[in-house]
């Protein structure tokens, strides 16, 4: 892109990646950074150095919780070609956020190829072991140093990229979840369906507490009935049963995920009966005691699909294969991935490359 201003760039010869990379530890050289301002629109688009921020203590994203955020991946695939996954949903859905937060929204053909142009000068650092990738972390943040409530006036959009292995400690393994009604994430016609901060610091609570327990995610069930299953902290959800595959349907208070977006279509080209519609805590603890409950599995950009070993709410305790995941969540993970990494043809159109 012609008018992106690259600032003190130095591309590295070679770059050592970790031998065990941690989600979301280690970033790459250089970052992407553009200002928003009444008079200017969004400008200075600049790819630099990766460094600290330097901000006033009254910066309003730090009172007032105005900024959104994305995460998607880079793919380094067995061709060599580099590919992305669905970037064009994953920034409508950064600007859907925006519209909520109140804040500008970008030119979406310029955060596509903004995001090009930062990976492809830090390219060297995409992972090639199974199961890893370059995460795209895109946020805007409120930057009017102002202590009151009101929208900001300024705003700031940058980019950082981390080299990942998998999202959880145990790799693609089924993991243990709790189902909580002791605490809610988020309401209808709040902000649940924006990626936005503070529904995030709205789930410490409920995910330290499962953590005692030995849980890696809770699973949260609706703000107004308190049985309705919603999501998982990081993840949509989807329960198999002998005769459909549910997922609760979009109403405001959960994330619209592109990876749920994916396997739903996936499901229906398979022949499943996939319906998004609610369903309840007690629903699926019935369709364990009747054996018509096949599977769980969580999906997202993080952890691709991930089946559950266990799922505990209250004194009640279902519980799968600890060591398989489960055979629906294994196919659509091999299916989506084998797209990601080439193996598979993209029938979709949900892959872009780098030119």
């Amino acid at each position: 892109m012609s008018n992106i201003i690259f600032k003190d760039v130095e591309k590295k010869t070679s770059v050592e990646l970790p031998e065990n990379l941690i989600f979301g530890r280690n970033f790459t050289d250089h970052m992407f950074e553009m200002d928003y301002d009444p008079a200017l629109g969004w400008h200075n688009p600049t790819i630099k150095k990766f460094s600290d921020l330097s901000l006033s203590p009254a910066t309003m994203a730090l009172h007032y919780a105005q900024s959104v955020f994305e995460g998607m991946k880079a793919y380094k695939q067995d061709s060599g070609k580099i590919a992305f996954f669905r970037p064009d949903q994953h920034f409508k859905r950064l600007n859907r956020s925006s519209r909520r937060m109140c804040i500008p929204e970008i030119d979406e053909d310029l955060l596509i190829e903004s995001m090009k142009e930062l990976v492809r000068l830090d390219q060297d650092w995409i992972p090639t072991k199974k199961g890893h990738a370059l995460y795209i972390r895109p946020l805007i943040i409120a930057t009017d140093p102002f202590i009151g409530v009101r929208e900001s006036n300024t705003y700031k959009y940058l980019v950082m990229l981390s080299p990942v292995g998998p999202y959880y400690p145990e790799g693609f393994k089924p993991v243990p979840i709790l189902a909580t009604d002791k605490y809610v994430r988020s309401v209808r016609k709040g902000v649940g369906d924006c990626k936005t901060p503070g529904n995030y610091g709205a789930s410490l609570a409920a995910q330290r507490e499962a953590a005692k327990e030995g849980y890696t995610q809770v699973l949260w069930l609706d703000a107004i009935e308190q049985k309705y299953i919603e999501e998982v902290g990081t993840m949509n959800i989807f329960i198999q049963l002998k005769d459909e595959v549910v997922t609760p349907p979009l109403l405001g208070s959960i994330l619209p995920g592109i990876t749920r977006m994916s396997v739903i279509q996936i499901l229906k080209d398979w022949g499943y009966n996939v319906n998004e519609r609610k369903i309840a805590i007690g629903e699926v603890i019935e369709a364990y005691n009747s054996n018509t409950l096949v599977e769980i599995f969580g999906t997202g950009t993080a952890a691709v699909i991930s089946s559950l070993s266990k799922l505990k709410y209250h004194d009640t305790i279902l519980k799968f294969n600890e060591e398989e995941a489960g055979e629906l969540g294994t196919k659509l993970y091999n299916e989506i991935t084998d797209i990601q990494y080439g193996r598979k043809e993209d029938r979709y159109g949900w892959i872009q490359y780098l030119d």
